[in-house]
């Protein structure tokens, strides 16, 4: 049994096709398949049912597969290691990112942290939250910025801020006659809401409360994935939505006047990094981390302090 053998194993598992995974590996395909039947012909099981389209792991293959994933991370963690040592940070950093969080976040931060670390290569992708655990478990990305608590097995959470939920109505909106808005006060037609999938619309939904999501008239006119949509549709045709705090910084002063914050305590998420449990670049994470806490507004460090945590179910 060799690491390249266990690695052969895991990229089949991601990519569920012999050739695709052969190709991330930089094999030949008569190789992987090879090397990957002298593993099964070792340990007298097969890893994998050839018979399904995708290609699935057997019973007893996925317990081999979580095995050997974490193997591979032990042996990746040994020149970590020696790197973290001499704080020579380098190789690649992939990070997944929830699409609320990718446009309001990154600008403050992430030029600064190139810049430190030139030799990271910093590779960004905008995920949903299901995507972000899904890719992290198969060692695709190295750290999510996420909505927490999501309590999902094996992953490793660092809460970073929490972030004040505010309301964007249109100019006519009766909302706007209150200074401050109370969740009670949101029983009105015209919510706009994100695509499924989003985990902010779960927490919107969640805060206008249950009752309103059975209600035929005040069912969903518009889905779309980005909040600058919903704003713009807002603008012309009416109705309102839920924003995160940091979504509402960059706006003009029209915009801004449309905007009303809750009663005390303020609705706030919690904005989290996310790992698996075993994973790798621990000191790169960290410094990561220490770049996000460095260059968050100033306002938003004390806005969500005394904030009511919104579930995310």
């Amino acid at each position: 049994m060799t690491l390249s053998q266990l690695d052969y194993i895991v990229a089949v598992d991601t990519y569920r096709h012999f050739a695709t995974a052969a190709e991330a590996c930089h094999v030949t395909q008569p190789t992987l398949s090879m090397q990957i039947q002298k593993l099964e012909d070792e340990l007298g099981i097969l890893v994998f049912d050839r018979s399904k389209q995708p290609v699935v792991p057997t019973e007893t293959g996925q317990a081999i597969l979580a095995q050997a994933r974490d193997v591979l991370r032990a042996a990746q963690r040994i020149p970590e290691l020696v790197s973290e040592s001499k704080d020579d940070f380098r190789g690649d950093f992939r990070i997944g990112i929830i699409p609320t969080l990718a446009p309001y976040l990154l600008p403050y931060f992430i030029g600064e942290f190139i810049a430190k670390y030139p030799a990271v290569s910093v590779q960004i992708q905008e995920l949903v939250t299901e995507q972000v655990v899904e890719r992290l478990r198969n060692g695709l990305i190295d750290v999510g910025l996420v909505v927490t608590p999501l309590a999902e097995n094996g992953i490793t959470e660092i809460p970073l801020f929490q972030e004040p939920f505010v309301v964007y109505a249109a100019e006519s909106n009766p909302l706007l006659a209150n200074s401050t808005i109370a969740p009670a006060d949101l029983d009105t037609d015209g919510l706009w809401l994100l695509t499924e999938g989003h985990c902010f619309r779960n927490q919107v939904m969640n805060l206008c409360g249950a009752d309103r999501q059975a209600n035929g008239t005040t069912a969903l006119r518009y889905e779309t994935g980005s909040l600058e949509t919903l704003i713009k549709l807002i603008d012309k045709q009416g109705g309102f939505t839920l924003l995160p705090y940091l979504a509402t910084l960059d706006m003009d002063t029209i915009r801004q006047a449309r905007l009303r914050p809750f009663d005390q305590p303020q609705p706030v998420r919690e904005v989290s990094l996310v790992m698996h449990r075993s994973f790798l670049k621990r000191k790169l994470i960290n410094t990561f981390r220490d770049e996000i806490l460095a260059h968050l507004p100033d306002e938003l460090a004390t806005k969500g302090k005394k904030g009511k945590l919104v579930g995310l179910t």
